[in-house]
């Protein structure tokens, strides 16, 4: 669809400007009307979150949202922008998305009042309107709001000609969504230059006797803990959020699983094939889980679903590696490539211990945990039995990465888990038989059905007899 190209055909189109308020209201009530999602990508909000945000675009609110690291706040916020129009007309040449029914800046009233309905029109995608900043100690105002440019002034303009300005971020951000994480760590100096924008809907430029009524939705990230400690929020500035939204964590096993089912990169290398049993993908994801509920680990800075994307990337990688050594084309990852996930895990959760070493037993206690609890949720206790008489007479098993896969198929005949493969649903494949297999024995350890002992650079399961 060919769309007008002056101003004069933008008023014969029937084109009507609205606030962007009015714009979020009116395609979130088409979504919501129809039942389509929300917010695209966001799993775990919809009965949380999602309800609150919805009311708070309804109201016409701006949002604060508060979470710890790795909550999707950031996600979230730019994915709103998908509730604008997809396409929106400025004046040509504007800096800040003037409206052509009602410019605010002097290049387009200048424009305007000298070409009337031949005004040239540009068309504006929603992917442009929207506007970010890290809130930093160093943010100026003249970034968020404008400055003097001394290129312009140097040019022969008036220091008192409202075209020497270069405007900020937020006035470039008109007619649009504007969003500062981090918002406790700005200076509360530049804070109250974010006060008009809220509530009187302008910006004042310093030296300057102009106000540029702008129109745009603010939106906030802060963690709760910078919230009241380490930075605050000046007292007028938190009065104007109308809507303060609170994020979580995944609630539960399944939806840490589907945050990584949809997160982790995928892993390829010439000839492998890499399959992951659904078993160990929630030993990760139960990773995370337990170290949320650990009094070892420090709850004030979380535990980011980021820690199981990139757990799950380290397993695979892991198990990769172990097959190309072992000149394997199949893979699967295995309880003992849970081993390599120390490095991806060490960065994302702070250990509260002073005494050095510490921090690895806890880790491998929450390890241990997070298999056993999947361990107790997978596998059927009267299946069992048969595979502790199976270790009767001194039988013992081998593990570990050096094991090739084709040494745990042979020892498949001599133990009765047969069934237990079948309610894990591993399938035929060789590497996926053997994965199950390490988790199994692992589960019986943890349940003190076997005896484990570390072998090298692996372990070897027995009998408790």
């Amino acid at each position: 669809m060919t769309r007008p190209a002056s101003l004069g055909e933008l008023r014969a189109s029937g084109w009507v400007s609205r606030p962007v308020k009015d714009e979020l209201r009116a395609n979130a009530i088409a979504k919501l009307a129809t039942d389509e999602p929300f917010v695209d990508g966001v799993i775990g909000y919809e009965d949380t979150v999602m309800p609150q945000l919805a009311n708070a675009v309804l109201a016409g609110h701006d949002v604060i949202f508060l979470g710890e690291r790795g909550q999707a706040k950031t996600r979230i916020i730019r994915s709103l922008v998908n509730l604008l129009d997809e396409w929106m007309p400025i004046v040509a040449g504007s800096e800040i998305n003037d409206d052509p029914y009602a410019p605010c800046s002097a290049h387009a009233r200048h424009l305007i009042a000298d070409r009337g309905d031949e005004t040239p029109i540009d068309w504006v995608h929603r992917s442009k309107r929207y506007g970010e900043k890290l809130a930093t100690p160093d943010t100026s105002i003249a970034d968020l709001i404008g400055e003097v440019d001394p290129i312009k002034v140097a040019e022969g303009r008036y220091l008192s000609d409202e075209l020497t300005l270069h405007y900020g971020l937020v006035p470039r951000t008109n007619r649009g969504l504007f969003a500062i994480n981090e918002l406790p760590d700005l200076a509360e100096r530049i804070q109250v230059g974010l006060l008009n924008v809220l509530e009187e809907r302008d910006v004042q430029i310093r030296g300057y006797k102009i106000q540029l009524p702008l129109d745009l939705v603010l939106f906030a990230s802060a963690n709760p803990e910078d919230y009241t400690n380490r930075g605050r929020i000046i007292t007028p500035l938190k009065d104007r959020f109308g809507a303060q939204i609170r994020t979580h964590y995944p609630l539960e096993t399944a939806i840490e699983v589907a945050i990584v089912h949809q997160e982790a990169r995928p892993m390829s290398a010439d000839g492998i094939s890499v399959h992951v049993p659904e078993f160990m993908t929630e030993i990760v994801a139960e990773i995370s889980q337990q170290a949320r509920k650990s009094p070892h680990v420090n709850q004030r800075s979380g535990v980011s679903s980021r820690m199981s994307i990139t757990n799950y990337e380290t397993l695979v990688a892991n198990a990769t590696r172990r097959a190309l050594i072992n000149g394997e084309r199949d893979v699967a990852p295995r309880v003992s490539d849970l081993d390599a996930i120390t490095a991806s895990t060490a960065g994302k959760v702070e250990i509260e211990t002073i005494e050095d070493g510490r921090e690895e037993y806890v880790l491998d206690r929450i390890v241990k945990a997070a298999t056993l609890e999947v361990f107790r949720a997978r596998v059927k206790p009267e299946h069992l039995g048969a595979v502790v008489a199976s270790f009767e007479g001194g039988h013992a098993v081998q593990t570990g990465e050096d094991v090739p896969t084709a040494q745990y198929v042979e020892q498949l005949s001599t133990l009765a888990i047969a069934p237990i493969l079948s309610d894990l649903g591993v399938g035929e494949s060789p590497a996926a038989i053997a994965s199950a297999m390490e988790f199994v024995l692992e589960g019986m350890h943890l349940t003190k059905r076997l005896n484990k002992d570390t072998v090298g650079g692996g372990a070897q399961y027995r009998g408790r007899g």
